[in-house]
């Protein structure tokens, strides 16, 4: 009974019918799966497609058992003569019918699991804003511009494809955290976050970018989270030839997620030829949740607002809760406090001191965290006033990490406040060259080349920094002030009145009106000035008596600034609007006071290379 049953399910093609049915089913879930997301539907339809399906088999079986295909239709199996059965035709197209479809499952496994991103992006980009390029043309990004390496690098902020769109800031992390891995490799060239991140949601062609960012190669992905499972896309372009290097499709619990990263930055390293000269870079491991937690609040703390600093604390200190040895939260919770102080958000001093805390605490758990050395460094230099320690934390940074590009632009900011000048604008422009679309790199650049003198190249950097964000605060004050050196006061003076930021503005008209002859405007808006900005900004005051001539007010202030506890006194040595009372007695007096003479400054020892991928291209981008 059994064969003849077996027999009979095979003449009447049910199991045919059954695997047809099913690989029918396959295509289907795998077609809505692509589809929903790419098309923002409802991620509800994967399991009701799904269910239909399941649904439906019991029910195909018995058809395919009752009734049969005739050359007139459809008839019950028991209606049919045996001697008439066309059952043998109908399994050969079952046959055709099964053999098509394997071929689309393979392809639509093909398409899932080596091109996904592609759909993904076409979906992201129709969400997508479209504001215009930055403009990195300009003459003094276009000096900075090096010769660009076959071994170099950008990654794109990875596309946020989770179903409600609140995911950002993993994916975002993500990108960054494989930015960071790939930086550590001193044989790749790789782009700074900031000129990465400034293509965000932008539509523009790989080429484009990547010409704008001097690279000849694109990382770029996509991160779906849901839960504890991670989708992560990743894709690399040669951006010369548009042509696709590699690209891969990982399905991860959230715990795997440290060993995803090693594994994208393994093939770019493979793609790209490059030999490595020691072990390959690993990603920081931490718990899951305190990871995600992590993300968040450094996402948060970018932000730059009271609300969002105090958001961001509050999840640094969730995420210690979880894993109180994951270094790179403390130091994400110390960098917070520092920028907390230096925006006046929390008292200086007390400030300061919690940040410098949460930094030990870093290097407590890891003496090699290179991030927490410079973050010590830089309270050193702008909340101790203490440049000799600034240099060592510096150092040992430098050591740890050559490619961390925050201790590049700390180092030259301490070069200046040493009087090393042009030293600070050599390191500033290779900051400029790694980083070609960064605001705060041409910012502090064109702050170097004025103190420096290069009045000329400091006005085209700060132009460059307005092109970039034209709300930039203290860019248009800082162009006046290179035209007040220069002796353009009325340009000067247009300058400063296009300045957003009030206490900027403030600094600058009673220079202007001064230089213009207009001594009544000068002084109604210096008493303004002082009567708002008397302790925050002490050491600006006293810099306008010094451009005004007025000598022994200069001094004056310059006492308030010590005893206010003012960070400005960290550039002092060098500040040029401070030039007109550099001969009087005082002067080499009030540096001696504070430790800041030329002979107390020369025994600090503080020696900067420039990084090995920017020696080679330095002359070309000297102003």
């Amino acid at each position: 009974m059994k064969r003849s049953l077996l027999a009979e399910l095979r003449r009447r093609n049910v199991f045919k019918a059954g695997a047809a049915y099913l690989a029918l089913g396959w295509v289907m879930v795998q077609i809505t799966a692509t589809l929903v997301p790419a098309l923002n539907l409802p991620s509800s339809l994967v399991p009701i497609v799904t269910w239909i399906g399941v649904i439906g088999f019991p029910f195909v079986i018995m058809f395919s058992w009752i009734y049969e295909l005739t050359p007139e239709g459809l008839k019950r199996e028991s209606e049919v003569d045996r001697s008439a059965s066309i059952t043998h035709i109908t399994s050969r197209r079952l046959d055709y019918i099964g053999i098509g479809l394997l071929v689309l499952a393979i392809g639509l496994f093909a398409f899932d699991r080596f091109a996904p991103r592609r759909v993904e992006l076409a979906a992201a980009s129709r969400e997508a804003q479209t504001p215009a390029v930055p403009n990195a043309s300009t003459p003094s990004a276009a000096s900075a511009a090096p010769t660009v390496s076959d071994n170099s690098i950008a990654v794109l902020p990875f596309v946020d494809m989770s179903q409600t769109k609140d995911q950002e800031y993993f994916s975002d992390g993500i990108t960054e955290e494989l930015l960071n891995l790939l930086a550590k490799i001193p044989q790749l060239q790789v782009t700074a976050r900031t000129s990465s991140f400034s293509f965000k949601g932008k539509e523009i062609g790989i080429r484009e970018i990547a010409k704008t960012l001097s690279v000849t190669h694109i990382l770029e992905g996509s991160v779906r989270k849901s839960g504890n499972q991670v989708r992560i896309t990743a894709q690399l372009i040669n951006a010369v030839n548009d042509k696709h290097l590699w690209s891969e499709t990982y399905d991860r619990q959230l715990d795997d997620i440290f060993k995803v990263q090693d594994e994208i930055a393994g093939k770019v390293v493979e793609e790209l030829k490059v030999t490595l000269l020691g072990a390959a870079p690993k990603a920081r491991t931490t718990d899951p949740e305190a990871y995600a937690l992590y993300l968040q609040a450094r996402q948060l703390g970018r932000q730059g607002s009271t609300e969002a600093y105090q958001q961001s604390d509050a999840l640094f200190r969730k995420a210690l809760a979880i894993d109180p040895r994951y270094a790179p939260a403390w130091s994400g919770l110390g960098t917070n406090i520092s920028n907390e102080s230096g925006e006046g958000l929390v008292p200086s001093k007390e400030g300061f001191a919690q940040a410098r805390e949460a930094h030990m605490k870093a290097l407590a758990i890891d003496p090699g965290y290179a991030v927490a050395h410079a973050g010590l460094g830089y309270i050193a230099m702008f909340g101790d006033n203490d440049l000799a320690a600034a240099a060592e934390h510096f150092k040992r940074a430098r050591s740890l990490d050559p490619s961390d590009l925050r201790v590049l632009a700390n180092s030259a900011n301490l070069l200046m406040s040493l009087g090393r000048l042009d030293e600070a604008v050599a390191l500033q422009e290779a900051d400029v060259r790694r980083d070609p679309v960064a605001v705060t790199g041409f910012t502090n650049l064109g702050y170097n080349q004025r103190m420096a003198g290069r009045l000329d190249a400091a006005i085209a950097s700060f132009r460059t920094a307005l092109s970039l964000a034209p709300g930039r605060g203290g860019a248009h004050a800082e162009v006046g002030n290179a035209l007040l050196l220069k002796g353009d006061a009325q340009g000067a003076l247009s300058e400063i009145e296009q300045e957003p930021n009030e206490v900027f503005k403030m600094i600058g008209l009673p220079m202007a009106y001064y230089a213009l002859g207009r001594k009544a405007d000068s002084d109604a808006a210096l008493a303004a000035l002082i009567a708002k900005y008397e302790k925050d900004g002490s050491y600006n005051i006293a810099y306008v008596y010094a451009y005004r001539g007025e000598t022994d007010k200069a001094f004056e202030w310059l006492d308030k600034a010590v005893e206010y506890g003012d960070s400005g006194l960290g550039v002092v040595t060098t500040e040029n609007l401070f030039d007109k009372i550099h001969t009087d007695p005082r002067w080499l007096a009030f540096l001696h006071k504070i430790g800041k003479a030329p002979e107390q400054l020369a025994k600090i020892e503080f020696k900067v290379a420039l990084p090995q991928a920017e020696a080679s291209t330095a002359s070309r981008g000297a102003h």
